[in-house]
């Protein structure tokens, strides 16, 4: 499979604080000043995106208009591709030398909707998307994820304990093919506090060769 080199990705459950711990990576990268040299331009980004179909699938996701799970499901592919290869996509920054470490990647298709529509459609509608260079996947405890999520303003419709529980049962399941298959997967403990839990994502990254070298 074709690998995305230069492009990292966080998964794990809602909760689990991958969002969180982006921002910081990328102020951790903005606050370097002056610049360090010896670093790549980063880019953040995240899925669903922000562009008109991932907008949509928001709206799913926040209970606002309700679509049947395949056609939630060829809604995410479609995002992931303009993700892809659109304008200032994953595929241009990375091939110009700069990182790109995006919330949720094509791993969040196979898990969430692999549970509400079965696995061979999100497999055959991912099938041809390139795999990132990196994979941190941030393991919670879904009864602890469900706790963070009770200070939310909100909840989306896969945010809630029986379903959770099977997410994480899905990505443990999951990782280790794609680790098989040349991503390299590091195991985040979600548990620990946001500092602590700063600075392993902080280690892992420092891994990757467009840093490391």
């Amino acid at each position: 499979m074709l690998i995305i080199h230069n492009f990292a990705v966080f998964e794990g459950l809602d909760g689990s604080g991958t969002t969180t711990q982006l921002r910081l990576l990328a102020e951790r990268f903005a606050g370097r000043s002056p610049p360090d040299p010896e670093l790549p331009p980063f880019f953040d980004t995240f899925e669903p995106t922000d562009g008109p179909v991932g907008r949509l699938i928001r709206s799913v996701l926040g209970g606002e208009i309700s679509l049947e799970p395949a056609t939630v499901a060829g809604l995410f592919a479609a995002d992931r591709h303009e993700h892809l290869y659109g304008k200032n996509g994953i595929a241009g920054r990375c091939g110009q030398g700069g990182l790109v470490v995006s919330d949720r990647y094509l791993f969040s298709s196979l898990v969430y909707q692999g549970i509400t529509c079965g696995e061979e459609l999100p497999r055959k509608l991912n099938s041809s998307f390139p795999l990132p260079e990196f994979l941190l996947f941030f393991d919670l405890d879904p009864r602890a994820a469900g706790q963070r999520l009770k200070a939310r303003a909100g909840r989306d419709i896969y945010e809630h304990l029986e379903f959770q529980t099977r997410v994480r049962e899905r990505y443990h399941a999951l990782l280790p093919e794609y680790a098989e298959a040349g991503v390299r997967v590091e195991r985040i403990d979600a548990s620990a506090g946001i500092g602590e839990v700063a600075e392993a994502v902080w280690r892992a990254v420092q891994k990757m060769p467009i840093i490391s070298r």
